[in-house]
């Protein structure tokens, strides 16, 4: 698991030389532009609610002692909630409506360097691609609620709080990770052994995500870079594993 991880953070060492090698910028166009978009509109929301979220977490304190420590204590965790779901959403809305044009980039990569210029996997078209983009993503939107309301709910405990932060980043990049390997993996494999080759190398795809969130953390310009890096560093590494296991 810790060696995948460090192999999914080492596929980001090489993209920036290899998407411009490859004159790849252009097909994050538009990906960029949906990035853009869904950021702007997901913060726009999260600062209109994260108020009320944290009025309504105040509420739970009905004694008056100690109120006003409280009220201040729910506005933070109402921004903290708001926050973690918001930059779930994001993840899976970009990721999905951008996958037909992030597959012929991971093609092209793949081509690159395996050599293939005329691959013999699974042939898909644009339609194909999204409606497999926003299955997969839905699939992992709630799967990573799942365990990310638990997770959340543990903020409140002070100690446990520290651990869960941690546990839920590693989640989120978890599921970041999925979604930038299954680019490559749609013209391989299925739906469901897709997800089986994910859940044998899970290492790689918490690598990947972990490089992916940290991005986020970058003002404006980490919703602009975020999808080329990610996306071509999943690529690279998922096609050497791809050749490693054949």
């Amino acid at each position: 698991m810790v060696q995948g991880i460090f192999k999914g953070i080492q596929g980001y060492f090489n993209s920036f030389s290899l998407m411009t090698k490859l004159k790849l910028w252009k097909y994050f166009f538009v990906p960029i532009l949906i990035s853009i978009i869904t950021a702007t509109s997901i913060g726009f929301l999260a600062y209109g609610i994260s108020d009320d979220i944290g009025a309504f977490i105040s509420k739970i304190w009905v004694w008056e002692f100690g109120k006003e420590t409280f009220g201040s204590v729910s506005t933070f965790l109402g921004a903290v909630i708001v926050l973690a779901l918001g930059l779930i959403v994001y993840k899976h809305i970009i990721m999905a409506f951008s996958a037909p044009f992030m597959s012929p980039v991971s093609e092209k990569i793949e081509a690159y360097l395996s050599g293939e210029h005329q691959h013999q996997h699974r042939k898909t078209n644009f339609t194909e691609q999204l409606v497999r983009g926003i299955r997969m993503n839905i699939r992992n939107l709630a799967k990573e609620l799942l365990v990310t309301i638990p997770l959340l709910l543990l903020k409140f405990i002070p100690g446990v709080n520290i651990i869960s932060t941690a546990i839920l980043f590693l989640t989120q990049a978890y599921y970041a990770g999925i979604g930038n390997m299954d680019y490559t993996l749609e013209r391989h494999y299925n739906y469901r052994d897709s997800i089986s080759f994910v859940k044998n190398h899970r290492g790689l795809a918490i690598g990947n995500g972990i490089v992916f969130m940290l991005f986020l953390l970058i003002p404006i310009l980490g919703v602009i870079l975020v999808l080329p890096f990610s996306v071509t560093a999943a690529s690279i590494k998922t096609v050497e594993t791809l050749k490693k296991n054949n």
